[in-house]
C-alpha cells in the first residue's frame, strides 16, 4: 500500500485494492481508524509478511466491518484477522485453506463467513458458537460431515454445502429453524443414499444399564459408585416410537429420509439401540415408502415448512 495513505485520506471508509498484484499489505493499514470496508481480492496475498503486524491491536480492528481476501494464496486462516472483533463479514473463498481454526469462534459480530472454493475436510464445533452468523458457504471444498453443533446457529438463513463430500446430514439440523436456503447439489447423497448398520454388541455394563433405566428400577447415588452414575445419567432415548429402549455406547448408525418441500428427500443420521429397531432399506427410486421413511417424515412435518428452498439440482 502506499506511503502517506493514512495522512492523505485520515477519514477513508472503504478501499478496494482487488486485483492489483498485492503481496503484502503495509502498516500505513493500521493508521485508518474509519475504515470499515477492506477489499483486496484476486491477489497474490498469504506469504509470511501478507497482512501487518499488530493488526489485532490497531484502531482498525474496532472499526473494520467488511473484510474480503477471496482469491489470494492464503493456507490457513491468519491469526491476526481473528482478533478483528468487529468483523461483521468474512470472505476467504479460492484460496488455499485446508481447515477451519477453531478461534473462529472470536469473531462474535460475524453475520457472513464465505470459505468456498478451498480445501477444508473438517468444521469444527467450534463455528457453532458464532451468535449472529446468518450465512454460511462452504461450497467447493472436501467437507464429508457436517457436525451436529451446527444446529446452534439459530440465527442462520442459508448454509451452503454443494460440490463437497457429504453422504448425509445430521438430524439435528432440523433444528436451524430460521434456516431458507440450504444447498446441496454436488455431494454424494444428492445422487446415492448410504446406510452404515455395522453394529457392536453391548457390553454387558451397558446391558445392565439399558435394563436399569427401562425398567426404571430404583437407585441412589449411594447404592452405585460415581463412576456408574454418572454412567446411568449419559443413557439416550431411541428415537424409534415403538422401542421404548435406551443406548449408552452400543448403537446403529441409520440414515432416516425427511421430505422437505414436498418434493426433496433429505438423508438425516440418526441413532438407534438396537438392529431390530431398523426397517428395510427402501431405495429413493422405489415408489414405496418404508416405516422408517413414513416415521421420519411425520416427525419432521413440523419443521418441514420452514425450509423455503432446498437446492439439490
Amino acid at each position: 500500500l502506499p506511503a502517506g495513505l493514512s495522512q492523505w485520506f485520515p477519514a477513508l471508509e472503504v478501499l478496494d485494492v482487488s486485483g492489483t498484484g498485492l503481496t503484502e499489505m503495509g502498516t500505513e493499514l493500521l493508521s485508518l481508524p474509519c475504515l470499515h470496508t477492506l477489499l483486496a481480492k484476486n491477489n497474490r496475498l498469504g506469504g509470511p509478511g501478507s497482512l501487518p503486524k499488530g493488526l489485532g491491536q490497531a484502531p482498525l480492528a474496532r472499526s473494520l466491518r467488511v473484510l474480503n481476501l477471496s482469491g489470494n494464496r492464503f493456507s490457513e486462516v491468519p491469526p491476526s484477522l481473528l482478533q478483528l472483533r468487529g468483523l461483521r463479514s468474512l470472505s476467504l473463498g479460492g484460496n488455499r485453506l485446508h481447515g477451519i481454526p477453531p478461534d473462529i469462534q472470536e469473531l462474535q459480530s460475524l453475520e457472513f463467513l464465505y470459505l468456498g472454493g478451498n480445501f477444508i475436510t473438517a468444521i469444527p464445533p467450534e463455528l457453532a458458537k458464532l451468535p449472529c452468523l446468518r450465512y454460511l458457504v462452504l461450497c467447493d471444498n472436501k467437507i464429508q460431515s457436517i457436525p451436529p453443533q451446527l444446529a446452534q446457529l439459530h440465527s442462520l438463513r442459508s448454509l451452503s454445502l454443494h460440490n463437497n463430500l457429504l453422504t448425509y446430514l445430521p438430524r439435528e439440523i432440523l433444528n436451524l429453524v430460521h434456516l431458507e436456503e440450504l444447498s446441496l447439489r454436488g455431494n454424494p447423497l444428492v445422487v446415492r443414499f448410504v446406510r452404515d448398520l455395522t453394529y457392536n454388541p453391548p457390553s454387558l455394563q451397558e446391558l445392565a444399564g439399558r435394563t436399569i433405566k427401562t425398567r426404571n428400577i430404583p437407585y441412589t447415588p449411594s447404592d452405585l459408585p460415581e463412576s456408574l452414575v454418572r454412567y446411568l445419567s449419559l443413557a439416550s432415548n431411541c428415537p424409534n416410537p415403538k422401542c421404548g429402549g435406551v443406548y449408552f455406547d452400543s448403537c446403529v448408525r441409520q440414515i432416516k429420509f425427511v421430505d422437505f418441500c414436498g418434493k426433496y428427500r433429505l438423508p438425516l443420521m440418526h441413532y438407534l439401540c438396537s438392529p431390530e429397531c431398523s426397517s428395510p432399506f427402501s431405495s429413493a427410486s422405489q415408489s414405496s415408502t418404508s416405516q422408517s421413511e413414513s416415521d421420519s417424515e411425520d416427525e419432521a412435518s413440523v419443521a418441514a415448512h420452514r425450509m423455503q428452498k432446498v437446492l439439490l439440482g
